[in-house]
């Protein structure tokens, strides 16, 4: 004889007989409410907000929103919940179960740019990851609650362990990864020209640059880079939008044949709101470590070489370090287009006055 579940059973899962006879009724009064076939995804995208607003500690502190703990489990949670809300409603297909955790996690961050508790950088560049790992909770959830009688209880679970990873995580140190962009170009001009034109740029035009992936996901541009010397260095300011300046320090200077730079930051080099707290260079997460250009006479022009290296640190480099490469390989390419650009129509209007 089958045992009998208590009155008090509340999280039986299937639904015993007399919640399936009232399904039929719960599901026509869903179809007359506004919206109802989203609800769920709306469900999910606000716990994603939520657990977002807990995660708003400062960079290496405990709940920080760069944590391992909130990246992996945010978007899985997102997706459990939104298909758990979902199945409570009727059964759900696996098709369903891949893409309204997607679109949730979509929505989810989203909805952190309109309540600015993050940037566009950071949302643009972590979509592709919340999404994948949102449908993989979807998949997982799909599953417990056709295999299983506990998904309340493992949807409690899986809420859980990011809140308690995230008092912990701080005592883990964070794997470093360095790595090194190069890109080269072929200017028509002379070395003293190329060179003239990096040591000092007094007035860059938004549409010479603004092509780099870097500013159309929302860093600010690059407005000028003077070089100057002091008494013992050769310091190259650079300021861009929203009051952004930091220092290259010359550590390695040839004349018209290569150049090295470090990169020095002050406190207010970033001003507030002016980057992502977890973005910024010289932060806890990324750094550019120096930058450096070689000019090679090649026939009637010069090869013009340009190296940077750079460090990532995060619980997720196997996702950060590939998108750190991309984007500082385009931007090493719209650099080298500029120089290319002035250098050449400097050397057009030097030749035209001989």
């Amino acid at each position: 004889m089958a045992e009998k579940k208590s009155d008090n059973d509340k999280t039986a899962w299937p639904p015993p007989e007399a919640a399936l006879a009232e399904a039929p009724k719960r599901r026509r009064l869903f179809r007359h409410l506004p919206f109802s076939p989203w609800w769920p995804l709306a469900v999910g995208a606000l716990a994603g907000v939520a657990l977002r607003l807990v995660f708003s500690g400062k960079p290496g502190s405990p709940y920080a929103a760069m944590m391992g703990s909130f990246i992996y489990f945010s978007p899985a949670i997102v997706g459990a919940i939104t298909v758990y809300v979902a199945e409570r409603q009727q059964r759900r297909s696996w098709k369903y179960y891949l893409w309204a955790p997607f679109v949730a996690n979509c929505v989810y961050v989203l909805g952190t740019l309109l309540i600015m508790i993050e940037g566009l950088i950071c949302a643009i560049v972590i979509i592709p990851l919340f999404a994948a790992l949102g449908s993989l909770g979807g998949l997982i959830m799909g599953a417990v609650c056709r295999l299983t009688n506990w998904p309340k209880h493992a949807l409690y679970s899986i809420v859980i362990l990011p809140l308690i990873l995230g008092s912990v995580e701080t005592n883990i140190s964070l794997p470093e990864r360095l790595g090194a962009v190069e890109r080269t170009i072929v200017i028509n001009a002379t070395p003293d020209e190329i060179w003239q034109q990096i040591l000092n740029v007094p007035n860059i035009e938004p549409d010479e640059i603004d092509r780099a992936w870097l500013f159309r996901i929302g860093v600010p541009l690059t407005k000028t880079g003077i070089t100057s010397q002091t008494s013992d260095e050769h310091v190259r300011r650079v300021t861009m939008g929203k009051n952004i300046y930091f220092d290259e320090v010359i550590t390695d200077w040839r004349d018209h044949r290569y150049l090295r730079w470090t990169y020095r930051y002050y406190d207010d080099s970033f001003p507030a709101y002016a980057l992502d707290d977890h973005a910024v260079l010289g932060g806890h997460y990324f750094d550019i470590k120096d930058t450096s250009y070689t000019l090679m006479p090649q026939g009637d022009g010069t090869e013009l070489k340009v190296r940077m290296q750079y460090r990532v640190s995060t619980q997720f480099n196997w996702y950060a370090d590939p998108i750190a490469r991309l984007l500082l390989e385009n931007l090493e390419e719209i650099n080298l287009a500029y120089y290319r650009h002035r250098s050449e129509l400097g050397h057009t209007q030097k030749m035209g006055t001989n």
